[in-house]
């Protein structure tokens, strides 16, 4: 029997943009920061982007290097 997507609401594609956004905004950050165990936990555990904004405002930023 096929989905019919259109049934689903707007909520609902409203949550999956919303998760993908942060999804890889913080897939992102963590690759580029070498952060291997958060891009695991963050890519097999969905949260609906509540794992994802805590990532990227709380351990995404870079440490400062001396120069």
């Amino acid at each position: 029997m096929p989905v019919d997507f259109g049934s689903l609401g707007i909520p609902f594609w409203f949550a999956l943009v919303w998760s993908m956004v942060w999804k890889g905004i913080a897939l992102w950050k963590a690759g580029r920061n070498g952060h291997l165990g958060w891009y695991i936990a963050m890519f097999i555990v969905n949260t609906a982007g509540i794992l994802e904004i805590v990532y990227v405002f709380a351990f995404g930023r870079r440490k400062a290097t001396a120069a």
